[in-house]
């Protein structure tokens, strides 16, 4: 250890070597980026301008859109940029520099999940105080405490993050930096590292998950209580599209956190991580979207404005 000399970059081996391919998945992947800021762009401005959507449920929207777009952009432009430039180098500062941002954004949505789990729990389950407890002050306080205990997790990996050092030429199978990447190619002793993820995932992990579908016990006992079978489709309608996201994102922190990785298992790692960095913030405004009678109107109410100011 003593001989070995610190290096100040690492390697990020991508999605492929084949020039053609490269080609392919940067004109694949850009238009999947442009439409994933496109769509939730759309999605924020629908919803915070317009007084008709100043609800609990459009606001967390409306920070879930803002999370999905800034969680795609902490990896697509580096990933289009090397598929351009076949460039595969990163410091290591910007390494961990992605991984905060990464961990930031990834920690806010796991948070806002078990929120919006909250706001549907007091919808469905206590109607008549729903305006009540739900107000506009408590909206806020619960998005900055996501935002707050997000920044902090993400602080405490990158600190310990920091301190393992880098004394070989090393790759990372993947197109991004990532904290599981990062502890199999240190020449450090990364068990301080293990231990922080460890303590993150028995309490706030395990706290996000408890909080994200123990309502769920309460809110599908109070559906199936309802007598009127349009008053049950209506309650099912509502919590569908959140647990189709929170499905699809607690299965990519599953497949990648929990279940120990392998030389093997790559492919399946990028795999993941392609359809969580940049499929899942696109498809999770769509999800809410394409069946919410409320965003179709408010996109009604858009077009006819913009036209009107332009006759």
């Amino acid at each position: 250890m003593g001989n070995q000399t610190k290096i100040t970059s690492l390697t990020l081996v991508g999605l492929s070597d084949h020039p053609l391919t490269m080609n392919g998945l940067f004109v694949l992947f850009f238009l999947i980026y442009l439409m994933t800021v496109i769509i939730n762009l759309l999605v924020f401005f629908l919803i915070i301008p317009d007084y008709h959507m100043h609800k609990p449920m459009y606001f967390f929207l409306a920070n879930l859109a803002f999370l999905d777009m800034s969680y795609s952009s902490v990896t697509s432009p580096r990933m289009l940029f090397d598929l351009i430039t076949n460039s595969r180098s990163i410091s290591i500062p910007a390494c961990i520099a992605q991984v905060f941002f990464y961990v930031y954004f990834a920690g806010s949505e796991l948070f806002l999940l078990s929120a919006m789990s909250y706001d549907r729990y007091i919808a469905i389950c206590l109607p008549l105080h729903y305006t009540q407890i739900m107000s506009w002050r408590a909206c806020v306080h619960m998005a900055s405490l996501v935002w707050i205990a997000a920044f902090a997790l993400s602080l405490v990996h990158t600190l310990f993050l920091s301190r393992l050092s880098f004394c070989r030429p090393t790759s990372i199978h993947n197109f991004f930096c990532d904290i599981p990447h990062l502890i199999q190619i240190t020449c450090s002793d990364p068990f301080m590292n293990i231990v922080v993820i460890f303590l993150a995932g028995a309490f706030l992990g395990s706290g996000a998950f408890l909080l994200t579908f123990l309502p769920y016990v309460r809110i599908f006992s109070t559906i199936l209580k309802i007598h009127n079978t349009t008053g049950k489709l209506k309650a099912f309608s509502t919590c569908t599209s959140h647990l189709t996201v929170v499905f699809t994102f607690y299965a990519y922190l599953i497949f990648i956190y929990l279940i120990p990785s392998s030389s093997k298992m790559f492919n399946s790692n990028k795999l993941f991580s392609v359809i969580s960095a940049l499929i899942n913030p696109l498809l999770n405004p769509l999800i809410y979207s394409l069946r919410n009678k409320d965003l179709k109107e408010a996109l009604i109410r858009s077009y006819c404005y913009l036209r009107f100011i332009h006759r």
